[in-house]
């Protein structure tokens, strides 16, 4: 029994730490392209002529794709090895990226993204099972911390560097930036991950395949429109929100029955896996939800450009990244049931502040109140999904990120459209301006829509005088919106208690199962 895990050294060596930067490196690219994209959606309209709904789905077709490919990404994971899977996985994100940097009308640059997402799907997932592969359950929560690198320089980076890009160059090195990222890593990829070894037996479940991946895409599609639509009520979104639902269920229950489902729901068994999964999924609709909103306060309330509205945003990441290593360390040695409450405490304490935003709210407070989110952040998400994947075998972690990579799909993109539809609906209750007529659209022009116009382009108020308290009013009508939405969303992170409360709070034993002469075996460790 000299080989068990419990052996394994304690602290992250060198050879993990290589294997860390390739996945760092493509972690990065996929989730900066999230939040890249997102400030770059005003440029997007004025470049192709488009509307925000369309321009929109620059975003929405980029999470659909994730969604269809991430399901595949576990049994492809077994059966073409993981580094030559993640490999390809870069090269298709690398090319999507290229492709979106020359398209010339707004369906051609979705349909890039479209590309795009079907390698960065695949990206996040394989590196969890790559670094957990090679670091071992018994050091799980540091190389949590390390994985958490990313997620935290997306929400940071993302802003920052588009807003840097768009106001240097063009939209086009938003894209073009991944190149240079893309080919280094992808030699770095070449020589750090160690050789495949698939294991080609299990047969793929195509009947799953045509479930579940429409399913979620459909059901996203959906989910999606309703910003859109405003309604449920509208074909575009019960429909496909029903068939893709009644996919996804017909999915589950059939999923019991193959040997190798494409996404095996019989790891929920684990107890710790369930829980923190849940976990996970509420704290994902409100903090992904809501904090997509937190840059368009900047923008359309404050005025502020895409890239000061990026650096007003830093704070946040600033402060996960000082609890995020100390939380990876402790997810190690004390049970996460004890650390992750004080942790959301602190959450959705910065949390409240935005509940009470106005037109000249101090940014001191504001970035204030970020940064103890921050810390929040920090010491939350890295130890759930810790607490999550420490009790798999090896060979089940593939299947087991991919099942949080989902519900974290899932839950943000569910998260980001119910945050979308309360701030549209709030918006939508502003007067409109008699007489006033959006060139555009040939609708009404509301005083908030014009006070977010004139906020985004101060020019506008020379060339189309307006009157100064007609502005005030439709600016103090967007930030009392802003305020009700992350009211909702401060809500949510109060709600992210109730499971919270059923995470492990005593120190357990890890009932880790090695892959021994084609069986499983119990390998009691204990946790220190």
């Amino acid at each position: 029994m000299s080989s068990q895990p419990a052996a394994a050294p304690n602290k992250l060596d060198a050879a993990v730490l290589k294997i860390a930067g390739v996945v760092v490196l493509g972690a990065i690219m996929s989730i900066l392209d999230v939040t890249v994209v997102s400030v770059a959606l005003p440029t997007f309209q004025t470049e192709f002529d488009a509307s925000y709904a369309q321009v929109a789905w620059t975003m929405t077709g980029y999470t659909l794709a994730l969604a269809t490919v991430i399901p595949l990404t576990g049994w492809a994971a077994d059966r073409f090895g993981t580094k030559r899977l993640y490999m390809t996985a870069l090269v298709l994100f690398t090319l999507g990226s290229v492709l979106c940097a020359t398209a010339d009308s707004i369906g051609q640059l979705i349909g890039y993204r479209v590309l795009q997402g079907l390698g960065g799907g695949m990206l996040m997932p394989l590196g969890m099972t790559i670094m957990t592969r090679a670091a071992g359950p018994e050091r799980i929560g540091r190389l949590m911390a390390v994985l958490g690198i990313p997620m935290l320089l997306g929400p940071i980076g993302g802003p920052i560097l588009g807003g840097w890009l768009i106001d240097i160059a063009s939209w086009q090195w938003i894209f073009l930036i991944n190149l240079p990222i893309g080919l280094i890593t992808l030699i770095y990829a070449q020589w750090a991950l160690a050789k495949d070894n698939p294991e080609p037996s299990e047969s793929f479940d195509f009947i799953g395949m045509l479930m579940l991946s429409p399913g979620l895409a459909l059901f996203l599609y959906g989910v999606s429109s309703l910003p859109e639509a405003g309604t449920v009520a509208d074909n575009k979104v019960w429909l496909p929100m029903l068939v893709g639902g009644l996919l996804v269920v017909g999915f589950v229950l059939y999923s019991f029955k193959p040997k190798h489902p494409l996404l095996d729901l019989r790891l929920l068994r684990d107890r710790n896996l369930t829980v923190a999964s849940v976990t996970l999924a509420v704290f994902t609709v409100a903090f992904m939800g809501a904090g997509l909103l937190f840059p368009s306060y900047f923008l359309q309330v404050r005025g502020e450009s895409t890239l000061d509205a990026g650096l007003l945003m830093a704070p946040q990441g600033i402060g996960a990244m000082v609890t995020m290593p100390i939380a990876g360390m402790l997810a190690d040695r004390i049970p996460v049931g004890r650390t992750v409450p004080f942790a959301l405490a602190l959450m959705a304490a910065g949390f409240f502040t935005f509940t009470q935003v106005g037109t000249d709210t101090s940014y001191w407070l504001l970035c204030g109140s970020l940064f103890v989110m921050g810390l929040g952040m920090g010491g939350t998400m890295m130890p759930i999904m810790t607490s999550a994947l420490k009790t798999l075998t090896n060979h089940e972690v593939a299947r087991g990120s991919t099942l949080l990579n989902i519900l974290q799909q899932i839950a943000g993109s569910v998260g980001s459209a119910i945050m979308s539809v309360i701030l549209t609906s709030e918006l939508n209750g502003s007067p409109a301006i008699p007489g006033a007529v959006n060139p555009q659209t040939g609708g009404t022009v509301s005083e908030a829509g014009l006070a977010i116009a004139v906020a985004q382009n101060p020019a506008l108020a020379q060339q189309f005088p307006v009157d100064p308290g007609m502005l005030q009013r439709g600016l103090e009508f967007v930030a009392d919106s802003f305020a009700t939405t992350f009211g909702v969303g401060f809500v949510l992170i109060l709600a992210t208690f109730i499971p919270v409360f059923f995470l492990p709070r005593k120190r357990q034993e890890s009932h880790l199962r090695d892959h021994e002469q084609g069986g499983d075996r119990v390998a009691p460790v204990v946790i220190h």
